[in-house]
């Protein structure tokens, strides 16, 4: 590898490094190159990529974007695993390839700006997804506002209910006026019309309509006198 190889090696890894989600380092001694090509397939479906180079190259890529704690794992050969998808998924993906064949190592990792341990990386493996986080994080922020929701349903519902109700018990009336207070049937029943022409006729009768002038008193003639 000439010095201009060399230098595009290195602008190829440091711009892996910064624009990588996560990235974890990996003791890759024992595998065998069927069986790196195996992981390295399986990282590449989810967003991430194996890559060994060496490490002087490596050291100088991490010298050019400052990302000095990656050093650290430049002891013995390492490959490093750029996460450009779900850091989870990565993780995930390496434990059980190392359930499988014991192999690789987990050295350490870089996410978000710190140092990730082993342990936390093995913590990081036994996480869900984003996705599934995700979904589940929408799941806890919609049950108060579905609950909600289902409540004012059934308010609205029962609601109707009793509405309905009380219109058919005549309660309510179906027009704008209010209903007035019942009639009290003692008190208003309709006078018998018969009786009342019955009345009439016999004041009729009674009172005359030409009732006939009184009787002229006599005329008294006075004594006539001797003329």
């Amino acid at each position: 590898m000439n010095r201009e190889q060399k230098a595009a090696v290195i602008d190829e890894v440091a711009s892996q490094i910064e624009e990588a989600h996560a990235i974890f380092a990996v003791d890759y001694r024992g595998l065998s190159v069927r069986q790196a090509a195996d992981l390295r397939g399986r990282l590449i479906e989810i967003g991430a990529n194996l890559r060994v180079v060496k490490n002087t190259l490596t050291e100088r890529a991490v010298d050019k974007v400052g990302a000095e704690p990656l050093k650290q794992y430049l002891d013995g050969p390492t490959a490093f695993t750029f996460v450009s998808g779900d850091p989870v998924l990565a993780a995930k993906a390496l434990a059980a390839f190392r359930r499988e064949a014991q192999l690789p190592q987990f050295k350490g990792g870089w996410m978000d700006g710190r140092e990730l341990s082993i342990e936390e990386i093995e913590a990081l493996s036994r996480l869900p997804s984003l996705e599934v986080m995700h979904g589940q994080l929408v799941g806890v922020v919609a049950a108060p506002i579905t609950g909600l929701v289902r409540g004012l349903n059934a308010l609205l519902s029962g609601l109707a209910v009793a509405l309905g109700q009380i219109q058919e018990q005549g309660l309510v009336g179906g027009g704008d006026t209010p209903p007035g207070p019942p009639e009290d049937d003692s008190e208003s029943e309709p006078e018998d019309d018969s009786e009342s022409e019955a009345v009439d006729t016999d004041a009729a009768q009674e009172i005359p309509s030409n009732p006939a002038p009184p009787p002229e008193e006599p005329e008294t003639s006075e004594p006539e006198g001797d003329e």
